[in-house]
């Protein structure tokens, strides 16, 4: 595989992951021009392609590191799988090389301490900031849920919410170069103070195909629309299932819905990740597939680069 790279790329190559006909590069493009970077993908995409038993290329170019950016994931609607595309995109892009920080901002219903196998750890201060957890996979995160006991519901108001999300987003968070806020669904309170006070770089919306799901997600983009918050694109969860006995597809929430909305709203779209048992298991075992090699680990992974080349501009 090393003896396909154009000559241009020498050195440069921080990570070249085969699997299953899909490479994937992680490219360091530090100091070059847009003009030279795109001449240099589309150089690795053909001579990489031409290599025998390869069905596809993917190249993440990574540039400078740049100041921190705050992309955060949102939806209109509960249950269509947000926080586990959150922690699966942050382990994603941790794997690209990136220092990666998550926030769960569902105060009511936190989950990342499962999702990303830290339950049951506390975070320290210094002072009055927190220090956020230290996870695996070189991940940094901070939840309501390391924060009060376990099974206890949380009765706050408004400012109580927004005091809580203050403490996570203004944590210790050091070298983190992007860092993903896992909102809740809908438009409330959270999604309020995350605009006011902190600015994200971006949002990223979730929706399964289906059409009651998509409505609401366009009232989360539309939020999201109306302060000025670039939208990096939508991901459609839920989108297809397997069948873990005959292998058949089908598509008990739809195709091809969220793709078609972003491409009537002129969105980018991110990406599909599939409706898989594997993926439910591996998430209530704090195991996230994205940290593994194997189809639903890719199509997060797929997710990651394109999401890292809008972040690169």
């Amino acid at each position: 595989m090393a003896r396909a790279l154009p000559a241009e790329a020498q050195g440069r190559i921080r990570t070249l992951r085969l699997a299953d006909g899909v490479v994937t590069l992680i490219v360091d493009a530090a100091g070059l021009e847009r003009g030279a970077a795109g001449k240099l993908q589309a150089a690795l995409e053909q001579a990489v392609g031409a290599v025998p038993d390869v069905s596809e290329v993917r190249v993440a170019l990574m540039a400078d590191r740049v100041e921190r950016q705050i992309i955060v994931v949102g939806s209109g609607k509960g249950g269509v799988g947000k926080s586990t595309l959150t922690a699966n995109l942050a382990v994603a892009l941790s794997r690209l090389g990136l220092k990666v920080g998550v926030v769960d901002a569902d105060i009511y219903g936190p989950s990342q301490p499962t999702l990303l196998h830290a339950e049951g750890t506390k975070p320290t201060a210094t002072g009055q900031q927190l220090n956020p957890v230290d996870c695996a996979w070189g991940l940094k995160m901070l939840s309501m849920g390391q924060l009060i006991e376990p099974g206890k519901a949380i009765a706050w108001r408004g400012p109580m919410v927004g005091n809580a999300l203050a403490q996570m987003m203004d944590a210790a968070w050091g070298d983190t170069e992007v860092l993903l806020v896992d909102l809740p669904p809908g438009t409330g309170d959270v999604q309020l103070t995350m605009l006011q006070k902190f600015r994200p770089s971006a949002a990223v919306i979730v929706s399964t195909p289906q059409d009651l799901a998509l409505i609401d997600a366009t009232r989360a983009l539309d939020l999201f629309r109306t302060v000025g918050v670039p939208v990096a694109g939508m991901v459609e969860n839920m989108a297809g299932y397997v069948c873990p006995h005959c292998g058949e597809i089908s598509d008990p929430f739809g195709r091809g819905g969220a793709e078609a909305t972003a491409a009537k709203l002129d969105l980018p779209f991110l990406g599909r990740v599939p409706l898989a048992m594997e993926i439910r298991v591996a998430s209530d075992a704090g195991q996230p597939p994205a940290a593994t090699d194997g189809p639903q680990g890719d199509a997060f992974r797929a997710v990651a680069l394109r999401l890292a080349e809008w972040m690169r501009g």
